[in-house]
This record gives structure tokens, sequence and C-alpha cells, in this order.
């Protein structure tokens, strides 16, 4: 007799990946009661890009796209443990789409990810979330070296010479950073605490990192 959740031969069936498209939507109906569009919209989009491409890879700025950071969300958790996950937003990107066009936008997208990517830890990767929206995940380092990657990040988009593209244009970012000590919960758990932190970090005035130190949230201050 086979045992439940083994195969014919009596091997353990491998767990079946999620079924991310009803997921994106049964999560996008769920916040559309809440009255949470934006949330509800993302989610949307998610399904929708899911639907329409397969692949997981970005199509503008060649980092992991959001149905790649999902199968590592929602899929069975393998990563070096503790883990830090950090959701990233550029600061005012709607203005530079209205100064200077969105073709311009899109080569700020396109530099801003190349700069996210540098100086990852191994297996850490670079995925965009949407619009201008990104998500870095650091796995295998402490809190305090996760804030020290997450500050170098800012610091060089900050500190990039953006004039070059276009006079006048001036890119920071903002971002929320959650770490988590093995057995502290689900990654996805860190990504809404990420972005509760992003939001901190917005309402302290922009180009700033913020993050939970002893159950406060610390703010790291531009000093470029």
């Amino acid at each position: 007799m086979v045992a439940e959740g083994e195969g014919a031969l009596g091997r353990t069936a491998s767990p079946q990946p999620p079924d991310l498209l009803r997921l994106h939507e049964a999560i996008a109906g769920l916040f559309a009661t809440q009255g949470d569009w934006r949330r509800a919209y993302q989610h949307l989009r998610s399904a929708l890009d899911i639907a329409r491409d397969g692949s997981l890879r970005d199509a503008l700025t060649s980092s992991y796209n959001r149905r790649y950071l999902d199968e590592r969300l929602y899929g069975p958790f393998t990563d070096r443990l503790p883990l830090a996950v950090a959701l990233i937003d550029l600061d005012r990107f709607k203005s530079v789409n209205d100064t200077y066009g969105h073709l311009v936008g899109d080569r700020v997208l396109r530099r801003v990810a190349d700069l996210l990517q540098e100086d990852l830890p191994p297996d850490g990767f670079c995925a965009r979330y949407g619009g201008e929206e990104f998500v870095l995940w650091l796995p295998g380092v402490d809190a305090g070296d996760a804030v020290r990657l997450l500050e170098g990040a800012r610091l060089r988009v900050a500190r990039h010479p953006w004039s070059e593209l276009q006079p006048g244009l001036r890119v920071t970012i903002s971002a929320g950073l959650a770490h988590a000590a093995p057995g502290a919960g689900a990654p996805e758990r860190q990504l809404r605490s990420a972005d509760t932190l992003l939001y901190a970090a917005k309402r302290a005035g922009r180009n700033k990192v913020a993050y939970h130190d002893a159950q406060t949230t610390q703010l790291i201050t531009h000093s470029e």
C-alpha cells in the first residue's frame, strides 16, 4: 500500500509549484474588498504578466521579474538563513517621466537596476516588483551586513552622475529593510514588513533606509 503523499515507487511526492496566476487574482480580490486599490492593481498586473509571458526576466531592466520573485516567496524555501528582504522605490519617479520623458525614465530604471545588483551576496538577487519598485533578496547575511548592503546601494544611486544622462537630472531611492533570523516566518511576511518600512522612509523625507532595530524603526539619513 502506498502511503499518502508518496508516488508509485514509495518516494515522497515533490511539492507542486503554486498556481501563481490564481493566487494573484485571489490576493487582488482580497485587497479590493479592503479598499486597498494600489495593492489590488499590483497583483492584477502580476497575474496579467504571468498569463502573457512565461519569462523570469523583466523585459526592460533584465533583472528578475515579479513571477520569479513570487516563486521564491511562495514556493519551497531553500535559501540560506538568515534572510533579509528589501523593498526599494525610486523617489518622485513620476516627475522624472513628466520632466524628461518616458524614454529617459526607462533608461533610469535600467541603470538603477544595474546599480542595485552590484555587491549582492551569493544567491542574492534583484527583482523588479512593479513600476519603479524593486526587491533585493539577501540570503545568509546578518542584520548589520544587510543594513550596510542596502545603504551602499542607496549611496550608489544617489552618487551616480545622472546629469550625464540629462542635465539637472537627480535620482534617489528610499528603502524598507526586513531582516529575519532562522525560524522567524515566511518570506512574504518580511516583504509586507519591508513595505511598511518603505513608507516610513518616504514619510521621513525620502533618500533613506528604514529598518527595525530592537522593535523600533531606525532611519539612515542621507549623507552624500
